[in-house]
């Protein structure tokens, strides 16, 4: 209804939006940025989405954070006030263990990463390594002549959110990688988290220079690839076409609809604003004009009257 023209659903009149919301019958969400921002709810956020539901819409909560499990995702859901089962929480954590768990997976995994993976690698009964920090003792000398050794089970290389991500992780991972059977696996390529006064490395961050190490491309589980939600896809739960993305990034959530052929939603209370969609719409560049969204809202909770 509105393709990739980033229309302001504010400055629209009320039948013209009553039209667009039935023009979908799933709704895919980012969390981080459109529903709650760290340990807060955004105005309006789980009121819009309980009453999706309660219109009979399709909800899911889709984020590329790999901290939590899926158990604890929906546990932090519930306390904002959100109606939502475990079956509709989508995280790259859960996925990328069911990724691996799907291909029979039976050797080690070599993580960077937080528990949000292990726990539910755990879960699949798949073999892990411990996280949490790796220091170099010494001099770089020291550390590859008395500390550094490899284990010969591992057969992949999973890259997460890791706030310890150091020098004998990256080691181990790209030494790992020489081997071309290492199976090499990133939750997601977000970039960088801003924030006020300072930017904050984000995993996209640590599996660049991994691949830059290794010489090699890891398989992104997260948005925007499509393999985080191909199933919904598979299984006839979600009709493409019929399909809202909302996010508040251009190059995760909304290419990801673009990737599925999704409608898309941008809001401004994250990472990309009004100003960014407006040089990408101005460029020549092809790939640019894939992170120009459908339609825009301040918030989500903006919708509501609307509803």
């Amino acid at each position: 209804m509105f393709k990739k023209t980033a229309t302001k659903l504010l400055e629209q009149n009320a039948d013209k939006v009553t039209q667009w919301l039935d023009t979908f019958d799933a709704v895919i969400t980012d969390c981080d940025g459109v529903l709650w921002v760290y340990g807060d709810v955004l105005p309006g956020a789980a009121e819009v989405m309980n009453r999706f539901k309660e219109m009979g819409k399709k909800i899911f909560f889709c984020t590329n954070n790999s901290t939590k499990t899926r158990k604890e995702l929906l546990v932090k859901s519930h306390n904002m006030g959100f109606n939502i089962t475990e079956e509709e929480v989508i995280s790259t954590a859960h996925s990328l263990a069911a990724y691996l768990k799907n291909r029979n997976f039976n050797k080690k995994v070599f993580v960077i990463g937080s528990e949000g993976i292990t726990k539910e690698l755990d879960a699949v009964g798949i073999d892990h390594t411990k996280v949490g920090p790796e220091h170099m003792p010494g001099s770089l000398q020291q550390y590859l002549s008395n500390h550094f050794k490899l284990d010969d089970n591992i057969g992949a290389v999973v890259v997460g959110f890791d706030e310890y991500f150091s020098f004998p992780k990256m080691t181990k991972a790209a030494s790992y990688l020489n081997n071309p059977e290492c199976l090499f696996i990133a939750t997601n390529t977000d970039e960088r988290f801003p924030m006020p006064n300072m930017v904050v490395p984000g995993t996209g961050s640590f599996v660049r220079a991994i691949e830059t190490c290794a010489e090699r491309k890891a398989t992104v589980i997260g948005k925007p690839n499509v393999a985080i939600c191909e199933h919904l896809i598979k299984d006839g739960t979600i009709v493409p076409e019929r399909t809202l993305m909302i996010g508040d990034r251009c190059n995760t959530d909304i290419l990801l609809g673009y990737n599925c052929g999704f409608q898309t939603m941008l809001v401004g209370t994250g990472i990309h604003q009004l100003n960014d969609v407006d040089s990408w719409k101005a460029s020549d560049d092809p790939e640019l004009h894939k992170l120009l969204p459908d339609v825009y809202l301040p918030k989500l909770g903006d919708l509501l009257p609307y509803m």
